[in-house]
């Protein structure tokens, strides 16, 4: 019985001891795990823009004047040459005060007398022409019959010339008294010109048409007012040409290739829109961060290649996200960079090799947003550590979290 208490200890203490060396024996650490893969990768920059229509049309005022209520509105169909998209007529006469009106009653009264005296200085000349005209005739009757000497037949017909002249000095100053009347008289009207009954519909207004096909983009006001000579009325433009424009920073701008190629999200729609670069401008402008840090930024403008029916409901200055493509590549040995770490001056990696975490030091290439292309020290299939904590060592056990799962 004693040695029967024994053995049954024995097996205990195995037991405890047993317990205790598999509580105290070190664990695999679990840790996320990816492949290194092949195939496409492409390296982008991510970036704001905004749409714009392609050589649009700014509508001007070509005269000083009162527009009418605008006949379009924004968004309304023109054709070019046929719409109406602004009327302006002429300024109302100004309202003369008591002094400025009593002086321009008096220049009319000044006219009209200087018109009498017009009209009697030119009957004055033709009774004289009248009479010199019968002289003439009477010399030159006398003359024939050579009763007159020639001398005097020349004074007659110098008399009747000069009377003639006379009477076209006095139907001039006749014309020219009359223009004054009407000049003095048109400094009386005042705004009440504006309602005459009598004026033709197309005498009182500039028609402005509109100068190309699309639509109305901008309206400054659609309420009419005066506006002075080279005020904006309006913009026209035609969505089916339509860009992206990107600021960019300089530095990133001269990674863009020419003609690169640009993919549209955040627009609004379900569809990413393909674009390509039409333009880098030559000159950077300077821009001031949220954070208050001046950047040196460049505009590049991009072709919208997708058709106005896959992007329906897209205008201008509608704001949009896109993806620069600066390089791409179909078959391209990558990892996920949430491998990578940095050993010196290069980059490393965890490998799983038979549950063992293994250090490695990989070549790294090109790198999108967030995978790395694999220049040298790992092979299609290779598993390795996603987000290495600093506490993993060389030859550490490791084993797949998602197997834990």
């Amino acid at each position: 019985m004693g040695w029967g208490r024994i053995a049954m200890g024995g097996l205990a203490g195995a037991g405890l001891v047993a317990g205790l060396v598999w509580a105290l024996w070190p664990q695999p650490m679990p840790v996320d795990l990816a492949t290194v893969t092949r195939g496409p990768l492409q390296v982008e920059i991510e970036a704001q823009g905004v749409t714009r229509v392609r050589e649009p049309y700014a509508i001007t005022a070509p005269i000083t004047g009162h527009t009418q209520r605008s006949p379009v509105a924004e968004g309304d169909a023109v054709v070019e040459g046929e719409t109406i998209v602004a009327v302006i007529s002429p300024p109302d006469p100004a309202l003369m005060d008591a002094r400025s009106r009593a002086q321009a009653e008096a220049a009319v009264t000044e006219a009209q007398a200087a018109i009498d005296f017009a009209e009697t200085s030119l009957r004055q000349t033709e009774s004289a022409y009248a009479h010199a005209a019968q002289q003439l005739a009477r010399g030159q009757a006398l003359a024939d019959g050579g009763a007159l000497p020639l001398r005097m037949l020349e004074e007659l017909q110098a008399a009747h010339d000069s009377a003639s002249q006379a009477v076209e000095a006095a139907r001039a100053q006749l014309d020219l008294s009359r223009a004054t009347f009407l000049r003095a008289q048109a400094q009386l009207l005042g705004p009440e010109a504006i309602f005459d009954p009598d004026r033709p519909e197309t005498a009182c207004c500039l028609r402005i048409v509109a100068p190309r096909s699309g639509v109305v983009l901008t309206l400054e006001d659609r309420n009419a007012r005066l506006v002075q000579a080279g005020a904006p009325l309006l913009s026209i433009g035609d969505l089916d040409q339509m860009e992206i424009v990107i600021d960019l920073l300089s530095s990133d701008a001269v990674r863009v290739p020419e003609g690169a190629a640009a993919l549209i999200e955040g627009w609004g729609g379900e569809s990413v829109l393909e674009a390509q670069l039409h333009r880098v401008e030559p000159a950077a402008f300077t821009r001031v961060s949220a954070l208050g840090i001046e950047e040196q930024r460049v505009r590049l403008r991009f072709d919208l290649l997708s058709p106005r029916a896959a992007r329906p409901g897209l205008g201008e200055a509608f704001r949009v996200r896109a993806r620069v493509i600066l390089w791409a590549g179909d078959d391209v040995l990558q990892l996920p960079r949430a491998a990578l770490f940095r050993e010196g001056e290069g980059w490393a990696v965890f490998v799983n090799e038979d549950g063992r975490a293994t250090r490695r030091a990989v070549g790294i290439g090109r790198q999108s947003a967030d995978m790395a292309e694999i220049t040298s020290g790992l092979e299609d299939g290779a598993q390795v550590v996603l987000f290495p904590p600093s506490s993993l060592n060389e030859g550490a056990a490791i084993t797949d979290r998602a197997a834990l799962r």
